[in-house]
């Protein structure tokens, strides 16, 4: 079983066994900012801190019978001691946690939350039950204002899904133009259907333009990077001269929408196509706007 099931099961037994999904969440995000390595990420929701994966992780343990869902509220059905098989640190800080918010409201956990990390609460529909006027003001100054013209490139190698999402939100990240040949991914969120409905959920259009990809087949056995700029030179002259209507396209919608991503997998941007495709686009321009590798 992944470590952070592990977490997340011992925290649900520590709380009695059952919890709202809604209260989980809250105290799985508050559990993990005081870990050197978080298991979890968390992006700003409609109810506060969300994590895509702790959902995806409740789900498969439903469907093993770990855990049962009764309307909104999980319970645990296994009876395995998962508190035992965490770290000492992580045991430690579990029980010290469970003694500090045991006995606090959703809304006071939640309260709490807002206050001290504001970031979590910019998409929260519930602030002005919570919150008083003066400290929802000062949540909204944590709000992204970047508004100029800028061409992002982003990858999802060694990022969870929310934090590829927070990337996007802080830089207030308008269109993702997914740029993979093949959006197919077997790390979870990167798929293109799940890719999609996770960067909707956040009000950002997703654009899927396989055709400013480099087949699959045309890297396999590149070993150097020498045989990979090879490749990009290739993609240059060859596969984007030849995309006039699309990159026309890709061009009115970043005029459009001022702040649009390029989206692909590789880490290093000099390794990845879309790192030409940004320059191609900004030379079309006459290298009017900036490019920014996220």
């Amino acid at each position: 079983m992944y470590y952070r099931r592990k977490i997340l099961l011992a925290l649900l037994q520590q709380f009695d066994g059952d919890i709202l999904q809604n209260e989980l969440q809250l105290l799985l995000f508050l559990f993990s900012q005081n870990q050197v390595e978080p298991a979890f990420h968390f992006i700003p929701f409609k109810n506060g801190p969300l994590s895509f994966q702790a959902n995806q992780d409740l789900s498969t343990l439903e469907k093993n019978g770990t855990v049962a869902k009764q309307g909104d509220k999980y319970e645990i059905i296994d009876k395995t001691e998962y508190l035992n098989q965490l770290s000492d640190e992580d045991k430690a800080h579990l029980l010290q946690f469970h003694n500090e918010f045991k006995n606090k409201k959703t809304s006071e956990i939640e309260r709490h939350i807002y206050i001290k990390y504001p970031y979590y609460a910019l998409n929260s529909e519930n602030l002005e039950s919570i919150l008083s006027k003066d400290e929802i003001e000062s949540i909204f100054r944590h709000q992204p204002k970047k508004y100029d013209l800028t061409l992002f490139t982003i990858a999802y190698e060694n990022k969870s899904i929310e934090e590829y999402l927070n990337q996007l939100i802080v830089e207030n990240v308008k269109t993702v133009v997914d740029v993979r040949n093949n959006p197919y991914s077997r790390k979870f969120g990167f798929s293109k259907n799940q890719l999609k409905a996770f960067v909707e959920a956040i009000g950002i259009k997703y654009w899927h333009r396989p055709e400013l990809g480099i087949d699959t087949k045309q890297r396999h056995n590149l070993k150097t990077k020498e045989e990979r700029q090879a490749l990009f030179s290739d993609y240059e002259k060859n596969i984007l001269s030849h995309r006039t209507e699309q990159i026309n396209q890709l061009s009115s919608e970043f005029l459009q929408s001022r702040r649009i991503a390029l989206s692909c997998f590789e880490a290093d941007y000099e390794d990845c196509h879309r790192s030409k495709l940004a320059k191609y686009l900004i030379r079309l321009l006459d290298n009017k706007y900036p490019i920014e590798h996220i």
